[in-house]
């Protein structure tokens, strides 16, 4: 799944932990997903590092509170994916076109590898037409949530997706109803 407008609230850049918003549903659509088998893997564009706005190790320090407060909701997210790369990027180590930023699916076929994933059985949650793209390249079912960017972009890509809900936690009902 995204992370940013999927998992917790879209705020633009996130630069400071205390700016981190958990959907309240965030938690039990994780734990609903893990009860049923499904390995739970988080993919995400932030070009905010090749940008400047913050390192890898802010989003690693995300991540790490996000695994954590999942962890104590009895929810477990298996892996953490992101592509700090941006062609035009100020910072020089990470202006580069790469196969993992997402509408490209070089992070999800990462997960794949490494999780032992089958993209057939596998369904990609976001709120943008990227996640949806990159899903459908992977091969994987798709999901497109409207929150975050989602409203806007469900009038040009709700095409696109396999299914459109409201947020994650009916995203994960459909998911469960076609398992």
């Amino acid at each position: 799944m995204d992370r940013d407008g999927t998992l917790i609230e879209e705020v633009g850049y996130l630069d400071r932990l205390d700016r981190l918003d958990i959907f309240p549903y965030s938690v039990d659509a994780v734990r609903l997903l893990n009860r049923a088998g499904f390995a739970v893997v988080v993919v995400t564009n932030q070009s905010g590092i090749a940008r400047g706005y913050f390192d890898e190790a802010f989003v690693d320090g995300v991540h790490a509170r996000l695994a954590t407060v999942f962890e104590r909701g009895g929810a477990r997210i298996d892996a953490f994916y992101y592509c700090p790369h941006l062609p035009d990027g100020a910072v020089a180590a990470f202006r580069q076109a790469c196969d993992c930023r997402k509408p490209r699916p070089g992070l999800l076929q990462r997960a794949a590898r490494e999780l032992q994933l089958d993209p057939r059985r596998s369904f990609v949650i976001g709120d943008r037409s990227n996640d949806v793209e990159a899903g459908r390249a992977f091969g994987a079912a798709t999901v497109l949530v409207r929150t975050g960017y989602g409203s806007a972009a469900a009038a040009s890509t709700a095409a696109g997706a396999t299914a459109v809900a409201g947020n994650l936690i009916e995203a994960v009902s459909w998911i469960l109803r076609q398992s």
